[in-house]
């Protein structure tokens, strides 16, 4: 690995938990698609099939920043234990009702009560939190590489989850999915040294960590961000499809991944200076723009290269926004902030594939991408219009302070700037 990435992994017991959270990270890539090819090859009903896929996810918006509240105030082993045990029984429970043909709605109930499933990447992001609280350049080279785990999850996961389906028998993908979850669970939580300490509800951490305005701002940023990914998912397909290529479809999704992944990596080596809010707009903006081209595409190929265009603002955008969670949120509800966050993504995506799928089949695929560009300009003016209480910084008791993902001047560059805003409006005046 790069030097910065050899510092990181250099600490003790960083390795292990890191292995242990890209393995429970294959469930969240492998259990949706997992379960739509499940339905769908066992009752032929592709709408019945999306519907459970969307009750599993909607349920995991809801349930996972209550499961990840209670981490921060009982510890990661206490909880995360429990809940994997619950969500693994409704896992098994929703392959024998799909097996054995049991009625429709024992589907749901099951997809439902499967939404326990814990937030694996936040977890590992809150020990990273931790172990680095002190060297904001490494816990930023930290970040980097989680997000490429999640690309690289996503790649992978869903062409495993898809051909263990079709090549063993029709449950294998959700099963494998599930195992994936408790063996990462009993791993992590089996490696206390890391574990961050609990914070037992106090005046502090009463409260729900979206009083903050500005997790309400990202939060919203990314249910629009999660918009656009489950629009270009859904419309590429049926681009392909159109092309006469369905199957090159994850081809050209993993295309997309990976230039996530790349930028992802070579930002995980800079050491930036400046605001990381303005590196956050940024960020949106010009993942918004990414999604002009994709109306001028015309072949598979243009729409790959366009589509890996695209992905290279994804991770830097993603690792902005977890070093600006941990300045808008406490450190004891850290994990929560970071699920909820993980929440709106979801969100976002079921609200983008929902209105892509309405608009591919009235108008064609090449017209569902301006649904992914009004996507890209809903994010736009949410970053815009909530810049404002992003910067600066608030000064939060048992958080980060300021801006501290930059060098150890960045507070000084902070108060220069605001004197540059202050400046320019007397001007104006």
């Amino acid at each position: 690995m790069p030097s910065p990435y050899r510092v990181i992994f250099a600490r003790p017991g960083t390795k292990a938990f890191s292995a242990a959270g890209s393995l429970g990270r294959m469930t969240l890539s492998m259990m949706g698609i997992g379960v739509v090819t499940m339905v769908s090859q066992l009752t032929g009903r592709y709408g019945l099939a999306g519907a459970v896929a969307a009750t599993l996810a909607l349920s995991a918006a809801v349930i996972g920043p209550q499961i990840s509240r209670l981490v921060d105030r009982h510890g990661q082993r206490r909880v995360l234990r429990p809940a994997t045990l619950f969500s693994a029984v409704a896992v098994t429970g929703l392959l024998v009702s799909a097996h054995e043909r049991w009625p429709d709605w024992t589907l749901f109930v099951f997809a439902a009560a499967v939404g326990c499933v814990p937030s694996i990447g936040s977890m590992v992001r809150a020990r990273w939190a931790e172990i680095l609280k002190d060297a904001p350049r490494e816990l930023h080279t930290a970040y980097a590489f989680e997000s490429v785990v999640d690309e690289a999850c996503f790649i992978v996961g869903p062409i495993l989850s898809i051909g263990l389906c079709t090549a063993w028998f029709p449950e294998a993908g959700p099963l494998v999915a599930a195992l994936c979850l408790v063996v990462s669970v009993l791993w992590l939580t089996a490696q206390r040294a890391t574990e961050p300490e609990p914070h037992p509800r106090d005046k502090q951490t009463g409260g729900s960590v979206l009083r903050s305005p500005g997790l309400r701002v990202l939060v919203a940023a990314f249910v629009a961000t999660g918009a656009i990914f489950g629009v270009v998912d859904v419309v590429t397909v049926a681009f392909a499809e159109e092309e006469g290529h369905k199957a090159a479809a994850s081809l050209v999704l993993a295309v997309y991944a990976t230039g996530s992944c790349l930028a992802g990596v070579v930002f995980g080596l800079l050491h930036l200076k400046g605001s990381a809010s303005r590196r956050w707009l940024l960020g949106m903006c010009a993942m918004a723009v990414s999604m002009i081209p994709l109306q001028l595409v015309g072949s598979l190929p243009l729409l790959a290269v366009a589509l890996f265009v695209a992905g290279l603002a994804i991770a830097p955008t993603m690792v902005t926004t977890m070093a600006l969670i941990g300045q808008h949120v406490p450190r004891a509800n850290l994990t929560e902030g970071m699920t909820w966050v993980s929440t709106g993504l979801a969100v976002g995506i079921a609200i983008g594939s929902s209105a892509a799928g309405v608009v591919v089949d009235e108008a064609g695929a090449r017209a569902g991408y301006l649904v992914a560009a009004a996507a890209g300009a809903l994010a736009a003016a949410v970053a815009f219009l909530g810049y404002r209480w992003l910067r600066p910084a608030p000064q939060r008791e048992g958080s980060d302070g300021h801006e501290r993902d930059g060098d150890h001047g960045q507070d000084r560059e902070d108060r220069a700037e605001r004197r540059e805003d202050r400046a320019e409006q007397r001007h104006m005046a």
